[in-house]
């Protein structure tokens, strides 16, 4: 993988730990939460999108708007999952299981769909993160099995919706050569105006953004600088590199699961992270 590629990658893996880290602090945030900070990542977008749209080379398409629509109903149907997952769940269980499914969902698609070929040395650093998530994702706290069996749920929903969103994502960028910022910007606020019906009834949203604004705007405004790194990369690499290689954030998630939320199982999680830093190194070198 590209060495600048890779970068915007690694980047984007510590801001994403650390944003699902204040998501997790939230609880039962749910749709309300989602909207909170969509919004959020909305209000800080949509002037630099726009500002793209008005200066830069490439005139707007209204193909932009449908892929902006598109990725907005599954980024939507993402944060609810995964909020859910959180409200339910270890982050150490939900969060590495959640990254560890979509990548490997995005993988078979893109070479089974888009054709995409990536050579032996990056399929194995796939395969070597994919199975690092695993060690760490069965190594949460000791909960009842009816609780386990609820939280892999939702981190395995949550991987689909990732899948779905990377795929999707990636096709948008480069078949569609939508602008990523742009991109993102159009469906940061799409997000908002969908959820916006159901946020805005009642008081809970006044309240969450009182008990929670600290975490709302961390969420806001990490989320959408991590993702837009992500686009960018897979503007100069194959995203079925890409997508194992951003999962380095479980790492970084893990730690900070045991360090700040103090959940079990340290080195069972150190194991895992080995794995997957083995898988990011392979990638790195195909």
């Amino acid at each position: 993988m590209q060495g600048t590629a890779l970068s915007f990658v690694l980047v984007a893996a510590v801001l994403h730990a650390l944003w699902n880290l204040a998501a997790k602090r939230v609880p039962s945030g749910g749709a309300r939460f989602v909207w909170l900070y969509y919004s959020i990542s909305g209000i800080a977008c949509a002037p630099i999108g726009l500002a793209i749209v008005l200066f830069g080379d490439e005139r707007p398409q209204w193909t932009w708007l449908l892929a902006a629509a598109v990725t907005a109903v599954l980024h939507v149907l993402y944060g609810i999952v995964l909020q859910r997952g959180y409200d339910v769940g270890d982050l150490s269980v939900v969060y590495p299981l959640a990254r560890g499914s979509g990548p490997l969902l995005s993988v078979l698609a893109a070479v089974l769909v888009l054709g995409e070929r990536p050579g032996p040395l990056g399929l194995a650093g796939a395969a070597l993160v994919i199975a690092g998530v695993i060690v760490i994702g069965t190594g949460g706290a000791k909960v009842d099995r009816a609780a386990r069996r609820t939280s892999i749920f939702y981190g395995l929903l949550t991987g689909v919706a990732i899948a779905a969103y990377t795929l999707w994502d990636d096709h948008a960028v480069n078949a569609l050569t939508v602008p990523p910022v742009t991109y993102f910007a159009l469906g940061a606020v799409l997000q908002s105006a969908l959820l916006a019906p159901h946020a805005l009834r009642g008081d809970r949203t006044r309240e969450l953004w009182r008990a929670h604004r600290k975490e709302i705007l961390v969420v806001g405004l990490l989320s959408p600088a991590a993702y837009v790194l992500v686009l960018f990369a897979m503007t100069m690499a194959p995203v079925s590199l890409v997508a194992p290689a951003r999962e380095l954030s479980i790492v970084f998630g893990g730690v900070a699961a045991w360090l700040v939320l103090k959940e079990a199982n340290p080195l069972r999680r150190i194991a895992g992270s080995v794995v997957v830093l083995a898988g990011i190194a392979a990638i790195a070198a195909s």
